[in-house]
């Protein structure tokens, strides 16, 4: 397929000023739109919300039936009001890592020397791969570490086809842990982060440094995975094992509920192993000197299925790490000025259409 002029609009992302555009957050199950508005003290929140998608429309963050896909964006149009959007891209597919460039490189020489690398860093031909940038740490005469972006050209069609049937326009496409970076990431220098992000399908990792992914990996365990075991445990429905879920979790405060407690921390065990894998490779890594390269100082928990009762704890208690969920909406407003519409459990699924819909504002 050729490289569309659509596509190249969107991906790599161009550095200008936008018009107000929803942030839309794709996943297998679901599509949750978020965006917002100016208001006397700032961002305010406009419209957000959420609407299941049939199942195998999109797998594994690819876009198998780009027309029924089309058809849930067209509601979601007419729900937000929106003609503009931002969109992310599943970490999947997505291959990301940081290097090196000279100092005083324009954008076109960093694209150049990005193409230069693909071969020898991602298994996608350059002519099959969309690309992108973003500046991690300048070192003045010593030039910028940046962290690059790659995706394969077909699956970003795939979500540009989506839009155009829908008359949306797309703005911008990019990884998701992005995203959810501009979201709770301190402006400028941050500290080093293992960003946990829990879905319903998969768990998304990702390592940011002052604020961008420099890695992101995906672990095959998520949300339905720990309600079936509630189900099975308890013979219960899928919405009464999300309320054991939140309401209980992995803090056995009950005797009564031992039996649903022992079926999660089996589930949550294999998912904190699995992040303290990545946490504790991050960590320990070393530069030529034999000095700590990059410490991580914490992990920070979202998505819908961080609402686990006592994960945080759980997770710190694997990792020897400060974990917690972060305030999604910290770059969009204090809460000293407004309260949002949406409850703080809720927030945590919207993180990635939230940093979205920044890009906007």
């Amino acid at each position: 397929m050729q490289f569309s002029r659509t596509l190249a609009r969107h991906f790599p992302v161009p550095k200008l000023l936008t018009p107000p555009a929803a942030g839309i957050d794709i996943t297998d199950a679901s599509v949750k739109w978020l965006s917002f508005k100016e208001g006397a003290k700032g961002l305010r929140l406009s419209s957000c919300g959420s609407q299941p998608l049939p199942h195998g429309v999109v797998e594994r963050g690819a876009v198998k039936d780009p027309h029924a896909l089309a058809e849930v964006l067209k509601d979601v149009k007419k729900k937000s009001g929106m003609r503009f959007a931002h969109a992310a891209l599943p970490e999947e597919d997505a291959y990301v890592f940081s290097m090196h460039v000279p100092p005083r490189s324009s954008r076109s020489q960093v694209m150049n020397m990005i193409e230069f690398e693909l071969e020898a860093r991602v298994p996608i031909p350059p002519s099959q791969a969309v690309y992108d940038f973003d500046t991690v740490l300048t070192r003045d005469d010593n030039g910028e570490e940046i962290a690059v972006s790659v995706f394969p050209k077909d699956l970003a069609e795939g979500y540009t086809q989506a839009f155009s049937l829908a008359g949306i326009e797309l703005l911008s496409l990019e990884i998701e842990a992005r995203s959810i970076a501009r979201a709770i990431s301190k402006k400028g220098q941050d500290l080093t982060t293992l960003l946990v992000d829990c879905g319903y399908a998969r768990t998304g990792v990702a390592i940011l440094k002052n604020g961008i992914p420099i890695f992101t990996s995906t672990i095959d365990i998520g949300g339905q995975h720990l309600s079936k075991v509630v189900m099975d445990a308890l013979g219960v429905s899928e919405e009464d094992a999300r309320i054991f879920k939140n309401e209980h979790g992995l803090v056995l405060d009950d005797p009564a509920q031992k039996k649903g407690f022992d079926a999660l921390d089996h589930v949550a065990s294999s998912l904190a192993e699995e992040i303290g894998r990545h946490y504790r490779f991050w960590d320990t890594r070393r530069n030529e000197r034999g000095e700590h390269a990059m410490p991580v100082e914490r992990v920070f928990l979202l998505g819908g299925s961080a609402n686990l009762k006592g994960l945080p704890e759980y997770i710190a208690g694997k990792v020897h790490a400060l974990t917690e969920r972060p305030d999604v909406w910290r770059n969009a407003f204090s809460f000293d000025d407004y309260i949002p519409p949406i409850d703080y459990r809720s927030s945590l699924q919207y993180a990635t259409a939230i940093g979205l819909a920044l890009r906007s504002s």
